[in-house]
């Protein structure tokens, strides 16, 4: 296999390499670390490479793997690289949240996912981009170089997860963790072109921090396969002690459910997102194809789709509350951050914000006891380019977003589980795909619905041209 085969091979036939000694954690490692060093000026897909520790772990586990006998346990991805992004705290690394003023700041302990990556035997190789303090659906922030789209680098991979989802599509490592609290981890995949999970709230914990923005934001994983990312989604998940809330554990690991057709589901779509009317041509196509194939497989599907109309103002509400929350003082922001964060009400308005969202959050769950899934386009037009709304007055770049990220947030309002998964390419030759929807805790559901996709109709061959050659 050459080297460029090795970069684009999903993390679960990775491990399996690694097991029969057919690669070693070091080489591995090493290959990514080539990548970035030769890839990472032009992507700007991290922000910082932790080569030497990414090294040291990799030498101690391959010394560790001649020393054992075979068939001997090892953790699920022993010695397989992977990327954080740079919201989560991993202890000796930067934690800027994509802000300047944060770029000496050494994180003093691990978050309680990374704990559990680390547990799994993966290999950190560095921090990834985001959009400062993850408020922005492009990765743009100011004192960084904008992060680029692996297909096209005049355009944006999404926000805020924008670096991990390039580095996955470009090969700068096997899979990722990320994060959504409007389409953050969904955004990315669908402008790049891979998997991303975003789980019910209250799969993953966010220990040992409090949770964010009254449970609107949830870690999940990004890849380039359905059970990748699945498998992923296992390590990351479960209760840590002292959490608000959590879910009890899966009845199968979510792995498995990628493994198993589904039965016959009810499936519901829509290629409008009220209020906002319909989404360009190209996301529409994506949903009906895709629908198309989902009633091939015999599942049972017809239109529709909740009204989300009276969430827009409150969930508005709390995503600027959570960038005055910040502590980062206003005046070290970006323009359109300081713009957000004077927009911030009261503690009052917060709550009734808060109290407005769950009720009618409650009526769109009440939606899916109706319906399986529901399959929506992830953003109402395809990936914008990197800076196209920089010069816009904060207000209109404001509606801007709203009316590309629309289909997303409703379901970090609710807690629901999506996935988003690419199902083609754009005139310019950009990704484009659409988000499955679950009940509440049926992460499983969806998986197994991807799956069926994915081999009905397999993406992860694609690779970007740019980072596809040899050296």
């Amino acid at each position: 296999m050459n080297h460029v085969d090795l970069a684009f091979t999903p993390a679960l036939e990775q491990t399996r390499l690694i097991r029969t000694k057919e690669v070693s954690p070091l080489e591995l490692v090493q290959l990514y670390l080539e990548r970035i060093q030769r890839f990472n000026s032009q992507l700007g897909s991290y922000f910082a490479v932790a080569a030497d520790m990414a090294l040291a772990d990799a030498k101690a586990k391959t010394e560790q793997l001649a020393q054992m006998e075979e068939g001997s346990a090892l953790p699920p991805f022993f010695g397989v690289p992977i990327s954080i992004k740079d919201l989560c705290s991993v202890q000796g690394l930067p934690c800027t949240y994509g802000t300047p003023v944060l770029k000496d700041n050494i994180a003093a302990y691990d978050d309680g996912v990374v704990t559990r990556i680390k547990g799994a035997g993966f290999v950190i190789l560095g921090k990834t981009a985001t959009s400062e303090l993850g408020s922005l659906p492009y990765t743009e922030p100011p004192g960084f170089p904008p992060a680029r789209n692996p297909w096209n680098l005049d355009y944006t991979p999404g926000g805020s997860s924008g670096g991990a989802a390039a580095a996955v599509a470009a090969g700068l490592c096997p899979i990722a963790q990320g994060s959504d609290g409007g389409g953050s981890l969904r955004g990315p995949a669908f402008c790049c072109g891979v998997v991303a999970i975003k789980p019910t709230r209250g799969r993953i914990s966010w220990a040992p921090t409090g949770d964010r923005q009254s449970g609107i934001a949830m870690n999940g994983p990004l890849a380039r396969t359905v059970a990748d990312a699945a498998a992923l989604l296992d390590v990351m998940s479960g209760y840590i002690t002292g959490d608000p809330y959590w879910l009890p554990n899966p009845e199968i690991p979510f792995l498995e459910a990628a493994r198993q057709a589904p039965t016959q589901l009810r499936i519901a779509f829509s290629t409008a997102i009220p209020p906002l009317g319909e989404a360009a041509e190209i996301c529409q196509q994506s949903v009906r194809e895709t629908v198309q194939l989902l009633a091939g497989m015999g599942h049972i599907v017809e239109s529709g789709c909740p009204d989300f109309t009276s969430l827009v103002e409150p969930f508005k509400t709390i995503w600027q509350a959570g960038v005055g929350a910040s502590g980062i003082p206003v005046a070290a922001l970006s323009p359109m951050n300081q713009w957000i964060a004077q927009q911030s009400g009261s503690a009052g308005e917060y709550l009734q914000a808060v109290n407005q969202m769950q009720v009618v959050s409650r009526q769109i769950v009440t939606f899916f006891e109706t319906f399986d899934v529901l399959v929506l386009p992830v953003y109402m037009h395809s990936t914008i380019r990197i800076g196209e709304w920089a010069d816009l007055p904060s207000e209109e770049t404001l509606q801007k977003i709203i009316s590309w990220i629309a289909p997303c947030p409703p379901f970090n309002a609710t807690g629901l589980p999506a996935i988003a998964l690419p199902t083609g390419f754009d005139e310019n030759g950009l990704p484009v795909g659409v988000q499955l929807v679950g009940r509440p805790a049926a992460e499983a559901t969806l998986i197994a619905v991807a799956a069926q996709l994915e081999a009905a109709k397999p993406w992860s061959n694609q690779r970007p041209a740019l980072f596809a050659t040899e050296s």
